[in-house]
């Protein structure tokens, strides 16, 4: 079992940097329509809204909506399951985060959403979310709506051929952002930050009502 400050927050900032994806070409629905550079100076500066509605598959098969989260804080994670490195470290990392916030976590909803929603079909990421901790979500959707739901996060990824006929990879941005009760941006986590940095930034945010 793999499972086992933000910027507004986290202005003490110059450690919440995002080790940032190379800006690669591919087709324009399995791709941001920004660069990564651009999509950092939006994301530490808020010059633009981050987040907003989605409609999205879980990984029952079930339509999940952003609506449903409404009174919790989300940490809301995009990446893909063939990821290697990035993307399950930093799973482990939220669901450790979970755990240690004991009965709060419960307050928290995890959500992974695929940027790879070819590969990461709804019984896939049953396979895979258990993994890093019991109440991850999984989400995914056609290439359109994944595209929809990483713009409005500022999500920058791509999707990069391989020398095998037929097999790629992703490149993303990997934040950890994490939203309040009703949905707004509060800041992200980098990757590598570890759980015991998210705890004691979300701590202090369990004790602020919904607006």
């Amino acid at each position: 079992m793999r499972r086992n400050k933000l910027r507004s927050i986290a202005c003490a900032g110059a450690g919440l940097w995002l080790t940032l994806a190379p800006v690669l070409a591919g087709d324009a629905a399995q791709q941001s329509a920004r660069s990564a550079a651009e999509i950092m100076d939006i994301l530490m500066w808020n010059r633009e809204p981050v987040g907003g509605p989605f409609t999205l598959t879980d990984q029952a098969g079930h339509e999940r909506t952003d609506k449903e989260f409404r009174g919790r804080l989300m940490l809301v994670y995009f990446g893909f399951t063939y990821c290697p490195d990035v993307c399950p470290t930093d799973l482990q990392a939220i669901g450790l985060a979970l755990d240690k916030l004991g009965p709060d976590g419960d307050q928290v909803q995890p959500i992974f959403i695929t940027v790879d929603p070819e590969r990461d079909t709804a019984s896939h990421l049953a396979e895979y979310v258990p993994l890093f901790h019991p109440r991850l979500i999984g989400l995914t959707g056609s290439a359109e709506a994944i595209r929809q739901v990483a713009d409005a996060y500022k999500v920058y990824y791509a999707r990069v051929p391989l020398k095998d006929a037929g097999d790629y990879t992703v490149d993303h941005t990997a934040y950890i952002y994490l939203m309040d009760r009703d949905g707004n941006y509060l800041g992200f986590f980098p990757p590598g930050t570890s759980a015991d940095r998210m705890v004691e930034i979300i701590r202090p945010r369990l004790a602020e009502p919904a607006r």
